[in-house]
């Protein structure tokens, strides 16, 4: 766990937690580094090893669980939480409930939507990546999986499937074993997902519902290969933490308050 200071504004009068590590996390703190009244933490959890750093200060690693993230709230003087981790990150989601139960500083979930299939779209549902690994060789047989490297173990045991595996930082072990790597930061357009589905032979798309426009070229380009894909549900998240769609919205929240 470290934590680099970026920027200057320690003096502001609110102090702004945003969990991190989507872009639209980056963009909100982008927006609050322009205003002078906010100073801005953007926590993230260390996944990768080197991760475009956003405006502000920056704290990287875990909190500890619920009470150490309380416990940094109270000592850093936060006057406001951002939920903006990723869709799948549900377990910090609910810490951040929790903590704010513990302190009382007031948290705001930044939840872009899910997509949608649209006319053409060729989806297929699972509820885990387990539920997606038993269902995958029935769709095809060269497989690329964007579901991060994080969750390769699910898919480890599919010795008859052939895997292009997209990611950052290389993956660890388990993996499958027929599997080829292929590091590269995106975001990635329309063209360059059009060409590497037609490179690699791919036949089934495998992906989380992330959601946002970052990652939704490879769907496009799926649809106009005519691959299926195999999308796999968000988690559940507390229900009760009251939802922004945009940054934008974010902002708002924060003036009324």
């Amino acid at each position: 766990m470290s934590a680099e200071p970026a920027g200057t504004g320690a003096a502001a009068g609110r102090h702004v937690l945003i969990l991190g590590g989507t872009t639209e996390a980056r963009r909100l703190a982008e927006a609050l580094a322009r205003e002078t009244s906010y100073r801005v933490t953007t926590s993230l959890a260390g996944r990768v090893s080197a991760p475009v750093l956003p405006p502000g200060e920056t704290r990287i690693g875990g909190f500890g669980g619920v009470t150490g993230l309380a416990a940094w709230i109270v000592a850093n003087d936060v006057t406001h939480v951002v939920d903006a981790t990723h869709p799948f990150a549900e377990r910090m989601s609910f810490h951040a409930s929790e903590a704010e139960a513990y302190t009382g500083v007031p948290l705001l979930a930044l939840r872009r939507p899910g997509w949608t299939p649209g006319p053409g779209d060729d989806w297929r549902f699972a509820d885990s990546l387990a539920d997606a690994a038993a269902v995958l060789p029935s769709l095809g047989g060269r497989a690329f999986l964007t579901t991060g490297r994080m969750g390769l173990h699910a898919f480890a045991h599919l010795t008859g499937t052939w895997f292009l595996v997209r990611s950052v930082d290389p993956p660890a072990a388990p993996m499958p074993p027929r599997l080829e790597v292929l590091l590269a930061r995106g975001p990635f357009g329309l063209d360059e997902e059009r060409e590497l589905l037609a490179r690699h032979r791919i036949d089934v798309l495998v992906t989380k519902d992330s959601g946002g426009d970052a990652t939704s070229p490879k769907l496009t380009a799926a649809r106009e290969a005519g691959i299926p894909v195999l999308v796999v549900r968000r988690p559940p998240v507390p229900e009760h933490v009251p939802r922004a769609a945009s940054v934008g919205a974010v902002l708002d929240w924060l003036r009324r308050d």
